[in-house]
C-alpha cells in the first residue's frame, strides 16, 4: 500500500524561521502603500518667514515688513478719530504687465491679485468696511503694481472704537500659478490650489506663514 504523498502523520513539521529585520521590512513597506506608496511624500510644511524675509509667490516677490497700528486724528469736532492696523508689504511684480493690487479676501469676496494671496489673517480683524490694499509712494496712494518695481503695499483694517489693536497678526500666505487653458491656448496667474487629502476636494495652498508684532502708535 502507498503511503500518502504528505508524509507521515506521525512526524513533526519544522517551522519556518522568518528574520526579524524581514518581518520590519514588511511591516514597513505595508505601511508605506497604505499611506499611498513608494514613491508619494508628504509636501513640506509651509516656510515661517519673519520680518526683512522674502516670499516668492511666483507673479510677486513679497518682502514682509512690519504691522502696525495708527491713528488719524479727526479734522474737526465734528468728525471722529480714525483707528487703523497697517501690515506692510514690499511686492515686486515680475511679470511685464502691470496689475492691480487687488483686494484681501473678506466676507463677500475671496480677494483677487496679490491680495488674494493673503489667505487667512489671524487674529481676523471685523471691519465696518472691506480691508483696503493700496500702494503707498511718497505719501501718494495707487492700485497698481508697475513691472519690476519693488512698491510698499499696505493692507489698512479699520477699527471700530470698542476694537483694540492686537499684539501680532498672523497670515497663511499663498502663491500665484501660470496655467495655460488647454481650450483656448491662452495663460494667465490663478491662486495655487491643491487637494485636500480626505476628500480630494480643491483648497487654497498655503506656501508660507508669516507673523508680526503690531507697533503702537508712535513707535
Amino acid at each position: 500500500m502507498t503511503e500518502p504523498s504528505g508524509g507521515s502523520p506521525d512526524k513533526p513539521r519544522r517551522p519556518v524561521v522568518v528574520p526579524a529585520a524581514a518581518l520590519v521590512a514588511l511591516t514597513a513597506v505595508g505601511i508605506t502603500a497604505l499611506l499611498g506608496g513608494l514613491n508619494e511624500r508628504p509636501d513640506p510644511p509651509p516656510k515661517t518667514l519673519k520680518p526683512g524675509q522674502t516670499l516668492d509667490q511666483g507673479q510677486f516677490d513679497t518682502q514682509v515688513v512690519e504691522s502696525k497700528f495708527v491713528v488719524e486724528r479727526a479734522e474737526n469736532q465734528f468728525a471722529e478719530d480714525k483707528r487703523y492696523l497697517d501690515v506692510v508689504f514690499k511686492v515686486t511684480n515680475k511679470t511685464d504687465q502691470t496689475v492691480s493690487v487687488g483686494s484681501p479676501p473678506h466676507d463677500k469676496s475671496s480677494g483677487f491679485y496679490f491680495g488674494s494671496t493673503l489667505l487667512k489673517m489671524t487674529p481676523q480683524i471685523k471691519t465696518k468696511y472691506s480691508p483696503d490694499l493700496f500702494v503707498l509712494s511718497k505719501g501718494i496712494t495707487s492700485r497698481q503694481l508697475h513691472p519690476g518695481v519693488q512698491s510698499t503695499v499696505v493692507a489698512r483694517y479699520e477699527l471700530d472704537a470698542a476694537t483694540q489693536p492686537p499684539k501680532q497678526v498672523s497670515y497663511d500666505m499663498g502663491a500665484m500659478e501660470h496655467q495655460e487653458n488647454p481650450l483656448t491656448g491662452l495663460s494667465d496667474w490663478f491662486l495655487a490650489s491643491e487637494p485636500e487629502p480626505l476628500t480630494n476636494k480643491l483648497e487654497k495652498k498655503v506656501v508660507a506663514k508669516i507673523t508680526l508684532s503690531v507697533e503702537p502708535q508712535g513707535a
